[in-house]
């Protein structure tokens, strides 16, 4: 920020700086217009961020974020409970949702596996799921990790697990979006869209 900013605004900008997608400009932004909510306002806002962290924690069941004892989808019980859509975080539970589409359940891992950032199995919530599939009740498991290096890891990973154990493990299909044209898809998307082909 600029030379005799107030301190206290450079120190807020900081911190909105520290989230995800927002660069010190926009974090600027965001200070002065802090700066110019009324009190009240400016006090909703401070109350909001402490009261995710006093009562939003992690359903028992399928480990997304919830104020309740269990999430909406495990408290369904209309849902599928033998199909298990693992994913890394609970904002990808949000995009599978809006398809309206999916009837199961999830699992939430809360990360991938990535070594070099010092990211193990340990780390994640892979004994949770292992311990609902020792349950008896989950049949299929469905992982819907990004097709990057550490969701590739993760997914193999969890596969090996739960292969002997008679789970059928499946896998997101990859490949060229609607609309999309081929001669800009780069070489692994046009490899997984051959790959995952169907019969018309």
């Amino acid at each position: 920020m600029a030379e005799g900013t107030a301190l206290p605004l450079v120190l807020l900008a900081e911190q909105f700086a520290k989230l995800p997608g927002i660069g010190m400009k926009s974090a600027q932004r965001l200070a002065y217009y802090v700066m110019s909510m009324s009190s009240e306002e400016a006090q909703e806002l401070a109350d909001a961020v402490v009261n995710v962290h006093k009562k939003v924690h992690t359903c028992k069941v399928c480990m997304n974020f919830t104020d309740n004892e269990l999430c909406p989808v495990c408290a369904d019980s209309t849902r599928d409970g033998s199909v298990v859509c693992v994913v890394e975080s609970p904002k990808d539970i949000a995009a599978f949702e809006r398809t309206r589409e999916y009837k199961g359940v999830y699992h939430v891992l809360h990360g991938l596996i990535s070594p070099v950032d010092g990211i193990t199995p340990d780390d994640l919530r892979i004994k949770e799921l292992l311990a609902r599939v020792a349950e008896g009740e989950i049949e299929e498991v469905i992982m819907a990790a990004n097709p990057t290096v550490e969701g590739e890891a993760t997914s193999m990973y969890i596969s090996r697990l739960l292969k002997p154990l008679g789970i059928k493990v499946t896998r997101l299909a990859f490949g060229l979006p609607v609309g999309g044209t081929l001669e800009y898809a780069d070489e692994v998307t046009l490899f997984r869209a051959l790959e995952n082909r169907n019969e018309m």
